[in-house]
């Protein structure tokens, strides 16, 4: 049973037993002692690549690649923090010399989470970034093969969860621990009556999020169950991997709605099945289309997505958001223009207004289109290049009316059968 009010060192003392006897982390013990508490920790992440027949040089090389990234005192912390997520994500490129190939040296298992090296140390004293700089203590931090991932400050159930994130935040300043962030993907707080509350670095109290497990309510404290749904191994892997934005100088992570609306689309797309996604204003729907159309372009072969809207406002908004984090999105100028780039092979990533496939543009271009006349007008060698995903924002405005119809027109033109067909 949970009491109210209960310490906070019996609040932490449940929640390490849950990552390490439930959820399966190796328990580094209490570091309050140790002088050297590092967000890299060397030996670790060299005696996780050496195990996987890593050659020692190489090794070697990726770590120190790692660890560059992180000190790199010419950048910010944003900056330090992608440079190294990209590492993470991607792998350490290595060319031990001139004429020699270079190998890509992956850092993390993401497709096999249990081979990783999962751990968490408690009361983590982390010196200041300089002799001016005070030294602070996170209540827990849990790192994958020596790298530290996420950092978690508990409470008792009578303080908020607020005091929490606001220490994360302390931490983060330059006259604190700065540094140690530059390889955090996950800041939480949490006490037993609110739970969990997750962010990223430099994520402002306000936004922080509330994790939302799918099914009933489960039974014992929430801080529990939010720990167990954030931060089992395959999901707090899956959550980095695949739900992390670098947005003009702001990091984000996805809500629980995005999380799980994306994770249900991506079955869609394997069943090669249309479906909808059903949002409420500000539930973030910009985030959720760059996060599954970045997915599909990673694990589809021959991926085109393109992005259908109704109004040349929200045209631009969604090419401002793919431009925000580095994809490049190819806007059409008109109908013709829209035929010609889906005729095409590339660009993988077009955005157009819908009007565009009757080749009208206004208030009336939803009226009395000639769907067959718009269909017999495409060239004769006209057939969408690729394998084709479509997303429509504010499909409830369209997607009952003639310009729907006119855009299934362009999925139905002949396509060679060994090709696959088009997702409208």
């Amino acid at each position: 049973m949970i009491v109210v009010g209960q310490p906070e060192r019996a609040t932490q003392n449940r929640v390490v037993a849950l990552l390490r006897d439930e959820l399966g982390y190796a328990y580094q013990g209490n570091l309050a002692g140790r002088p050297d508490n590092r967000n890299i920790d060397a030996a670790a992440l060299t005696a996780w690549l050496t195990g996987r027949g890593v050659g020692p040089a190489v090794a070697a090389r990726a770590v120190a690649a790692l660890e560059a990234a992180a000190t790199n005192a010419t950048h910010d912390i944003y900056t330090r923090n992608r440079n190294v997520y990209e590492l993470l994500r991607y792998g350490v490129p290595v060319k031990l010399a001139q004429g020699v190939n270079t190998v890509v040296v992956p850092l993390i298992d993401w497709k096999h989470p249990e081979a990783n090296a999962f751990a968490v140390a408690e009361e983590v004293t982390i010196r200041g970034a300089t002799t001016y700089a005070n030294d602070k203590r996170p209540d827990v931090v849990l790192s994958v093969n020596g790298v530290v991932l996420g950092v978690l400050e508990l409470k008792r159930s009578t303080v908020s969860v607020a005091s929490g994130i606001r220490q994360n935040l302390d931490s983060q300043k330059r006259e604190f621990v700065e540094p140690y962030f530059a390889t955090v993907q996950l800041v939480m707080a949490g006490n037993d009556t609110e739970g969990l509350r997750y962010g990223t670095t430099a994520t402002k109290v306000r936004y922080y999020l509330e994790w939302r497990e799918e099914g009933a309510a489960p039974a014992g404290p929430r801080l529990d169950a939010d720990v167990r749904s954030l931060l089992a191994k395959p999901r707090l892997l899956e959550v980095v991997h695949d739900f992390v934005l670098f947005d003009f100088g702001t990091k984000k992570l996805c809500r629980h709605n995005q999380f799980f609306g994306v994770r249900a689309a991506r079955d869609f797309v394997r069943r090669r099945e249309g479906g909808i996604i059903w949002h409420t204003q500000g539930s973030g729907k910009s985030l959720t289309m760059v996060w599954l159309a970045k997915w599909i372009r990673e694990n589809i072969a021959d991926a085109r997505v393109l992005l259908v809207t109704d109004r040349t406002e929200l045209d631009e908004q969604i090419e401002g958001v793919f431009r925000s984090v580095n994809e490049e999105v190819v806007r059409t100028t008109s109908g013709a223009d829209l035929v010609a780039k889906l005729n095409a092979p590339s660009p993988w990533l077009l955005c157009t207004l819908v009007h565009k496939f009757a080749g009208k543009v206004g208030p009336d271009a939803d009226r009395a289109v000639d769907v067959a006349k718009v269909v017999a007008a495409l060239p004769s060698n006209f057939r969408a290049k690729g394998d084709v995903y479509v997303f429509v924002d504010e499909c409830h405005r369209t997607q009952s009316g003639e310009l729907h119809k006119a855009m299934k027109g362009y999925c139905r033109t002949p396509c060679s059968s060994a090709l696959p067909a088009r997702h409208c």
